[in-house]
């Protein structure tokens, strides 16, 4: 089809390729020519709009010709209208400052316009200064005329003088003579307004007599009453608000100010307090501080009902409205006279504190009595509830923390504790057993734990209401945890010395007395054990139970929380989060909540009963071995007479009883599931003993082999009687199965069996092979026993010997 189209296909008449490979797509066979009218009238419309495209890009490219033309010229005005601009701004600075050069000029004029800033500003502080000078005059001249007009001036004086003072320091310290001049007339109307208004009030209260019981409020009395607080409020709203902006931007908490009609109203029972608890009255006593905290109290319960009745009623619509009117400290009129009576008891708490810093019982009896105060506030009366800056951290949190009293005050109640601790352990019947302490069906813990745990807990109740974590912390791990060290030390040396009385090597090298030896053996060595797994178990069950104290969980949560949350190394005062751990748990700062601020020391007591357990194990275990030993060396068994007495053998006799006389001591020591254990250890040694030295050791006739089934039943049943049925033969299974297989009945010597299991069918079988064995063996219900087990038993029978 090319060809047709252009045969000579000659490069040389400049024909397009791209028209080419056109033509060649659209028409490559003669049927394509059909449409070759459509094709043509494609390309045309093509055309036309190619080329509406290019007169239309035609016309933009002129238009932005002119356009470019237009803005250049427009550059050129401007740029020449600037330089006239400049030159006649030139030619007036030349004219205006008299100087011969542009550059002169700017320097002299740059100096006026600095003059007339400093006229500008010191026509503002001249501003100031008449507007500070107008409201101190009218505030001072309707103080008595138009009492609220005054207080509006002196508000509008002491907010000028508050925003000049936080402006300072961003003007770096400008204008210091304006910003204290402004403070000091401030001051002086606020101070004559105050002086006019209490004194005004003081005469209001005199009238009334306060402070006497039976005061009341009526009739006109209640106007004056009200507009005497109102006013005294409104010229203290200032610094109150001030006050709650400065909580506000200042990390540090801030007290609470006291309200003016409330300081005014505290005035004469503050002289009250001083002439009781400052003079030689005999109310006054060092060692007494509940007298003055108790007559606190008695201010309130006596003036409560008053303040709630006529002062309550004022205060909360006075704020309402203001970021003052959501605290309790000024719209609770008990809180806010609870908060003016504050500071008379921190002045005497101030005075008293040098004087019984030296005498640790003082100091610890004051601190005591000022937790139980601030308890009494929080719990009583409802002061200083909320969270964060808005609690009230009491005057112990001020007392041990703002004056740092507190590492003293813990010094003292450690070496209390620590005293007590010592008069515990050395007391006479400190390791005894106490039987009568506890639950019978527990175990009995000695008399020096019981004293032990009743001391922690008592440590516990001093500290329970302070509100420091970090005090808190110090109590539990200088004092509690320290002491339960020291105790865990005390069982450690004595288990460590009883393995030393104990062991061969110590008696052959140092000797040991007869007395020691007595006290070591039997029931004295067992009565030795149990001291020191019961004192363990016992503080180990009341670490786990303190864990799950409301108080210790909360105190688990918070330290989780802060430990979570260190980025450093500190926690608490000096002690850091690995410090932490080491002394309660090591779930410390990780994300396992299970753990407990005693996991530690539970743990190492846990470790001592355990270890205590097995000692008690192996006494009974080497005690019992050396009484069987008698028992052991019997070797009659295959020549018993068949008119043999049904009793035990005699040679069991002492075992027995012996045994019996542990079973009476541990039952009333121990629990049962202790008792249990050791007897289910015991029971798998001596079915290990009878097993290896008698039924192993020795041929049995038909008589001696139900001879030992009898002796082996009397354990079975000596256990049962103090452990529960069952548990005797439970703790031998595997014995009762070769003594039962070792009784079998030989066929014909008159014993009963059952289905015709006689000891040589048995024997046959079971000697056949394994299968075989097997079979007998699960017919005859001995499940434990191997093949070559129950092949070893029966080849101590005689009988099958013969």
């Amino acid at each position: 089809m090319a060809m047709v189209a252009d045969p000579g296909n000659d490069p040389a008449e400049g024909r397009d390729a791209r028209v080419e490979d056109y033509l060649n797509d659209k028409l490559q066979t003669y049927d394509d020519l059909e449409d070759l009218e459509s094709l043509l009238s494609t390309v045309k419309n093509q055309r036309d709009l190619l080329a509406r495209q290019l007169r239309e890009a035609e016309v933009s490219l002129e238009k932005a010709h002119k356009a470019s033309k237009s803005h250049a010229s427009s550059l050129l005005r401007q740029s020449e209208a600037f330089q006239a601009q400049q030159a006649g701004i030139d030619r007036r600075l030349l004219i205006v400052t008299q100087s011969e050069t542009s550059d002169e000029a700017a320097r002299r004029f740059e100096c006026s316009m600095e003059k007339l800033r400093d006229l500008d500003i010191a026509k503002g502080y001249m501003e100031l200064l008449k507007e500070v000078e107008e409201l101190s005059a009218e505030a001072r001249l309707n103080i008595k005329t138009a009492p609220y007009t005054a207080l509006k001036s002196c508000a509008r004086l002491q907010n000028l003088s508050q925003t000049l003072k936080s402006l300072q320091p961003a003007a770096e310290g400008a204008a210091p003579h304006l910003v204290d001049h402004v403070e000091k007339v401030s001051n002086a109307v606020h101070k004559q307004m105050k002086d006019v208004l209490e004194n005004e009030f003081e005469a209001f209260l005199d009238r009334i007599k306060w402070p006497s019981k039976e005061m009341r409020i009526s009739g006109a009395l209640q106007n004056e009453w009200k507009e005497g607080v109102g006013k005294l409020l409104e010229l203290q709203k200032v610094d109150l608000e001030a006050s709650e902006g400065g909580k506000k931007t200042n990390d540090d908490r801030m007290e609470p100010l006291v309200l003016l009609p409330l300081e005014l109203m505290a005035k004469p029972l503050e002289l009250k307090f001083r002439y009781h608890f400052d003079g030689n009255k005999p109310t006054n006593r060092i060692d007494k501080p509940e007298y003055f905290l108790s007559h606190v109290i008695s201010l309130l319960n006596t003036h409560c009902d008053f303040l709630l009745q006529y002062l309550g009623p004022i205060l909360r619509p006075h704020f309402a409205g203001s970021d003052i009117g959501v605290h309790p400290f000024y719209i609770d009129s008990t809180s806010a006279f609870i908060t003016s009576l504050l500071p008379m008891l921190k002045r005497k708490i101030s005075h008293l504190l040098p004087e019984i810093s030296g005498q640790p019982q003082l100091l610890s009896h004051f601190i005591h009595e000022l937790i139980g105060f601030d308890a009494t506030l929080r719990e009583e009366w409802g002061y200083g509830e909320g969270s964060g800056q808005e609690a009230w951290k009491g005057l112990t949190w001020e007392v041990l923390v703002g004056q740092e009293w507190f590492p003293r005050w813990l010094q003292v109640e450690k070496e209390f504790a620590l005293s007590r601790y010592q008069t515990i352990i050395s007391a006479k019947d400190a390791w005894e057993i106490d039987y009568d302490s506890v639950d019978p069906s527990m175990t009995k813990s000695t008399k020096s734990a019981i004293r032990l745990k009743d001391l922690l807990e008592a440590i516990t109740d001093r500290y329970r209401p302070l509100t420091s974590f970090s005090q808190k912390l110090h109590f539990l791990i200088d004092i509690q945890i320290a002491i339960l060290d020291q105790f865990h030390h005390r069982l450690h040396s004595a288990i460590e010395a009883y393995m030393v009385l104990t062991s061969s090597i110590a008696r052959a090298v140092q000797g040991v007395s007869k007395e020691d030896q007595s006290s070591l053996a039997g029931v004295g060595g067992l009565e030795r054990l149990c001291r020191v797994y019961g004192s363990a178990e016992y503080l180990e069950k009341a670490m786990r139970d303190w864990s799950d104290d409301i108080f210790f969980l909360e105190l688990w949560e918070e330290l989780q929380e802060r430990a979570r949350k260190n980025t450093g190394k500190i926690l608490a005062g000096p002690m850091t989060v690995q410090e932490v751990a080491n002394r309660t748990s090591n779930a410390v700062g990780s994300e396992d909540d299970s753990g407990g601020l005693f996991d530690e020391s539970a743990g190492a007591f846990k470790e001592l009963r355990v270890r205590t357990e097995g000692l008690i194990v192996e006494l009974l275990s080497s005690n019992t071995k050396e009484a069987l030993k008698p028992y052991s060396r019997i070797s009659t068994w295959s020549s018993l007479n068949p008119d043999a007495t049904t009793t035990i053998t005699p040679e069991l006799d002492s075992p027995i009883r012996q045994l019996s006389t542990y079973l009476y001591f541990l039952s009333s020591a121990l629990a049962s599931a202790p008792l249990r254990r050791i007897f289910r250890q015991l029971a798998i040694f001596l079915q290990q003993y009878l097993w290896d030295y008698v039924l192993m050791r020795n041929t049995f006739s038909t008589n001696g082999a139900l001879q030992f089934f009898r002796d082996v039943t009397a354990f079975w049943d000596l256990m049962d009687m103090w452990l529960g049925d069952g548990q005797g033969e439970a703790g031998m299974r595997k014995l009762h199965e070769g003594v039962s297989l070792l009784s079998l009945s030989v066929e014909g010597d008159g014993g009963q069996v059952e289905d015709g299991v006689w000891l040589r069918n048995v024997e046959k079988r079971l000697f056949e092979n394994n299968v075989r064995a097997k079979e007998v063996l699960e017919e005859l219900g001995l499940g434990l026993l191997t093949e070559s087990e129950a092949r070893a038993v029966l080849e101590r029978r005689v009988e099958l010997g013969s």
